[in-house]
Parts: C-alpha cells; sequence; structure tokens
C-alpha cells in the first residue's frame, strides 16, 4: 500500500479544511494518508522520505511570501533528494494580493528542484473552500491517490 503525507500549514483554517477536503478525495483509495500541519503536529524532514507522495499545502502569506512558520522547514528540505517521490501543492489564496497563491508555486517549484516528480498542478482555492470548490478538493486528493498508485511513466 502506498503512503501519502499530506503536510500544510494553516493560519486561519482554509488551508487546513482543503487538506481534510483532498483527503476525503482520497479514503476510498488503496493508500494510507497521514495528515500533519507544521508547527502543531512533530515532523522532521527526513520523515518525509518514508512516503511514497506527499501534498504540501500552505497559504500565501503577504505579497507572494511562504509564512513564517513554514520558512525554517522549507530551508532544510535542501539536504533531501526526493527522487522516487511524488508530489502535488495546493492551498488557500487571496486575489486581494499580487501574486495569487505564490507559496503553492514555491512549494511545486521547490519539490521538483529536489527530484520529486509533480503529478498535478498547484490547487489554488480562493480563501474558504465552498460550493464546487469542495469538489475540486476532494477530485484533487482522489486523482492524486489514482495518479500516485499508477506505475511511473518515467520507470
Amino acid at each position: 500500500m502506498k503512503r501519502v503525507l499530506i503536510l500544510f500549514a494553516s493560519m486561519s483554517g482554509n488551508t487546513e479544511d482543503m487538506a481534510d477536503l483532498i483527503e476525503q478525495g482520497m479514503s476510498d483509495q488503496n493508500v494510507e494518508i497521514v495528515k500533519k500541519q507544521i508547527e502543531i503536529d512533530e515532523i522532521a524532514v527526513e520523515e518525509l522520505k518514508d512516503f511514497h507522495g506527499i501534498l504540501f499545502g500552505s497559504y500565501t502569506w503577504g505579497d507572494g511570501d511562504l509564512p513564517d512558520e513554514l520558512e525554517d522547514f522549507y530551508d532544510e528540505l535542501d539536504v533531501l533528494n526526493f527522487t522516487g517521490i511524488r508530489a502535488a501543492t495546493f492551498g488557500s489564496c487571496d486575489s486581494m494580493y499580487p501574486k495569487y497563491g505564490a507559496a503553492v508555486d514555491i512549494l511545486s517549484d521547490k519539490l521538483h528542484e529536489l527530484g520529486a516528480e509533480i503529478i498535478l498542478g498547484g490547487l489554488k482555492v480562493e480563501l474558504t473552500p465552498e460550493d464546487e470548490e469542495v469538489e475540486r478538493c476532494k477530485q484533487f486528493g482522489k486523482t492524486f491517490a489514482e495518479l500516485l498508485c499508477k506505475e511511473s511513466v518515467q520507470s
């Protein structure tokens, strides 16, 4: 069984809501899901190597920055090689800022730079997921799990 880590930073609860919905979308798939919130749950960057798939979520702070609670963890990622790990990113966004959901893109670029196979484009939701965005989050989780369980196209 493939192991998936849903790792996220959330200040207002919007990204946490997305993580919960993504988890729901994966619940009937053949994957083991571990969900952790940075700054609340204990997690060392080395633990990420224990997973076949990583879904990394964050809200965007200010004009396009990672949130403060994620900065140290982000920097510590540089010691890892994610070759063989499949990943995707997600996050709540606010269109009042000039760089919409930049943290989602920053995380995706970092994972790719470290060798992860990005199997889905980043999921961005305006603030709190509602209506069709709820279904988009669930479908994102389901699709990620399905792609994770398929043989790599690069094999």
